[in-house]
């Protein structure tokens, strides 16, 4: 098992903890939209604009094969990644897929003030936000290893997902 995936719900810490995470096990932190904005030399929101979502998803699909070639990351994915199973399949087996499981309540409170995220761009942005969560909360359950509560201090979930992934890695090892 390489690579340490974050998934989860817009809001829910996978960057803030990633980079906890990463600190505390020494390995380098990913953060996949920003990995593929420096790829496209733009931001996510302008690749929305110019191609679409379906394009955004390609790129993304893209950089789940590249980013699961390498080794030694945490890598917190973008919200959409692992609504599509084609990019839970590329890090299953692989790499060690860890969600953050946050209540919607908190994220809405979380991403009260955020302007960055085009999904949320709408007047019924409360709205959109249930919707989303509802149909994407299954697809994350599915293709995740590990289920982590996230409502924690970011260092506190990193810790506990350090254990999580250690109990993971032994009860593997075990049944080979």
């Amino acid at each position: 098992m390489n690579n340490i995936v974050l998934c989860g719900f817009m809001g829910c810490g996978k960057s803030t903890v990633g980079k906890n995470l990463s600190r505390k096990m020494g390995r380098k932190f990913l953060d996949m939209d920003t990995y593929i904005e420096q790829k496209a030399g733009m931001k996510v929101s302008e690749i929305f604009e110019k191609f679409g979502e379906d394009g955004f998803r390609d790129m993304e699909h893209n950089a789940c094969k590249e980013l699961s070639e390498m080794s030694e990351l945490v890598i917190a994915s973008g919200g959409g990644a692992f609504t599509f199973k084609r990019n839970s399949e590329v890090f299953k087996n692989k790499d060690i897929i860890v969600l953050l499981d946050v209540p919607l309540e908190v994220v809405k409170i979380r991403l009260k003030n955020d302007k960055s995220r085009p999904l949320l761009q709408k007047p019924n942005k409360d709205e959109i936000m249930k919707e989303l969560y509802n149909k994407r909360l299954p697809l994350y359950r599915d293709a995740a290893d590990i289920i982590i509560e996230g409502q924690n201090s970011p260092i506190k979930t990193a810790f506990s997902i350090i254990d999580e992934v250690n109990n993971f890695r032994r009860l593997n090892s075990m049944n080979r």
